[in-house]
């Protein structure tokens, strides 16, 4: 009889899960703690205690339910701390036959386990259908078309899944409600608290072990708050639904000085691991709107993040990898700015995003997109450099969902087959969406000198040094003509300033470096 190892990922904790479907009675589960998931990015420290926290309920969960499990921890003796290698070494140890698994989040990973399928110990890849589609289900989508647009993507996925749709028509009349989400920081905003996660024993020490082995990384445990079980994460569900969705829409791109999570959900994280399912969270929204709870701008915004979005760039990423990953259309060569590591700089936006993100594992999209993502490509930074940031510091990034939202969206280093022109702006933008600019010594009405914003003068030297691929862009059009209006004198005077700017931007060619300069020490596990 045959007998499979049944190895579940950090991001695979659900039930529901293919690998756990129809699980013979002498099946080995198999989660495994390794270094080198670890460590191949320096990965956040709250990013590392959740996944061994929910790692670790998860198991127990398992084993109340029945399965046979073996749980290979970081201080085991015979810990391989290498993925595949400890997985075919738990293999031999219970006598399987052969090692099922769900697709991974990285395609490293599944290129890895592929190439053991035909091995003496096979390897059995099974598709991840927690999501709402399969990457051949994007692929046939995508196929014949010349612009991969979310828009068209996201009406099939309503009118597949029904959320929000009555009869043929979407909910309210239209398909979405952009024009209703773009309100500004109101000071006098009152933001619901999250609810506080209690840490039994079993979080005590998962967390105890994470600071441990992983001091050097960013960040530290004292603040802790992630979901690690699903009942904590439908917690989490039942309170943003309740108290944050009502007023996520109207204010979804607004940035605060103060508040890192305004309205938003913070459940990307939990969703990303699986203790929330999509479409649970998806219903949950659209029950809302039906019993009059949150207006329908709110809520079609929300689900169109996580059934159009989520499950967008999540087919762009598995049908164009893996020579996606090494684009960089604009040629960006410029190492990280170091203080993306200890927010060590002057300018406030960058500054509170930054310290936001080592002190929670956190920040919104817009925090994300226009503030650390639009520096980092007025700068011209290399893709892999702030791929690896984002994939590091932010403890709902698995390479999935990172790499085109950083690549394609942040640097429009795809060359517009996500988004159809750069996600660039000036300081004006930050001035309008947040209330930075009052605390900040830079000033965002001024372009050039020593009290004018960063943002202003490299925002216009990105344009002109990235003119003759840039300016035949029909999106791009308006602002190429007021650039070909100005005098040759503010040109110029703006080139110097953005020059002069970047000659003194002090860089990081790695976490190592960085972590040197911060007085760090690299530990090993």
């Amino acid at each position: 009889m045959s007998k499979p190892l049944l190895l579940v990922l950090g991001d695979q904790l659900s039930f529901s899960l293919a690998t756990l479907q129809e699980a013979p009675a002498n099946a080995v589960v198999v989660l495994c703690e390794v270094a080198e998931e670890a460590r191949y990015v320096p990965h956040h420290i709250h990013k590392i205690g959740l996944f061994l926290a929910a790692m670790r309920h998860f198991a127990q969960a398992l084993r109340e339910k029945g399965f046979q499990v073996h749980y290979s921890a970081l201080d085991d003796a015979d810990n391989t701390h290498s993925l595949i290698d400890e997985a075919e070494r738990l293999a031999r140890q219970y006598n399987c036959d052969e090692i099922r698994v769900t697709r991974p989040g990285e395609w490293r990973l599944w290129n890895a386990m592929h190439q053991r399928v035909k091995a003496s110990l096979p390897w059995r890849l099974l598709e991840d259908e927690r999501f709402f589609t399969t990457p051949d289900d994007f692929a046939q989508w995508a196929r014949g078309r010349k612009q991969l647009r979310l828009e068209y993507f996201y009406r099939q996925q309503r009118k597949q899944t029904g959320f929000l749709m009555e009869g043929d028509e979407p909910a309210g009349g239209q398909w979405n409600f952009d024009h209703d989400n773009r309100h500004s920081i109101d000071p006098t905003l009152d933001f619901p608290a999250l609810p506080q996660h209690r840490h039994d024993a079993l979080t005590q020490a998962a967390l105890a072990d994470a600071e441990r082995h992983f001091s050097d990384h960013m960040g530290n445990l004292e603040h802790f708050n992630l979901p690690v079980t699903r009942r904590q994460a439908l917690v989490d569900l039942e309170h943003f639904t309740r108290h944050g969705l009502p007023h996520f829409g109207r204010y979804q791109d607004a940035i605060s000085d103060s508040a890192p999570y305004l309205y938003h959900s913070r459940l990307s994280a939990a969703m990303n691991i699986g203790l929330l399912s999509p479409r649970e969270v998806c219903a949950a929204a659209e029950q809302r709107y039906y019993a009059g709870d949150a207006p329908i701008n709110a809520v079609e915004g929300f689900i169109r993040q996580i059934l159009g979005w989520r499950e967008y760039v999540r087919g762009l990423y598995w049908t164009q990898m893996p020579d996606y990953k090494r684009a960089n259309q604009l040629d960006f060569k410029r190492d990280l700015p170091a203080f993306y590591w200890n927010a060590d700089t002057d300018m406030r936006c960058l500054q509170r995003a930054i310290q936001m993100t080592i002190d929670n594992s956190y920040a919104h999209h817009i925090q994300r997109l226009m503030v650390t993502g639009n520096f980092a490509l007025l700068c011209g930074v290399k893709p892999e450099a702030l791929c690896d940031w984002y994939l590091a510091v932010y403890a709902d990034a698995s390479e999935w969902v990172e790499l085109p939202n950083t690549l394609g969206m942040v640097l429009h280093g795809d060359g517009g087959l996500m988004g159809s022109k750069p996600y660039c702006a000036s300081g004006k933008y930050i001035d309008k969406m947040s209330d930075h600019c009052q605390h900040c010594r830079y000033s965002p009405k001024q372009v050039t000198g020593p009290n004018a914003c960063p943002f202003n003068s490299l925002y216009w030297h990105f344009l002109e040094t990235n003119a003759e691929q840039l300016s035949k862009n029909p999106r791009m059009k308006l602002i190429y003509g007021s650039l070909k209006r100005m005098s040759d004198e503010k040109r110029e005077a703006m080139h110097q300033q953005a020059e002069q700017f970047l000659q003194q931007l002090e860089t990081s060619p790695g976490y190592g470096q960085a972590c040197h300069t911060a007085g760090y020490t690299q530990q090993e596990p």
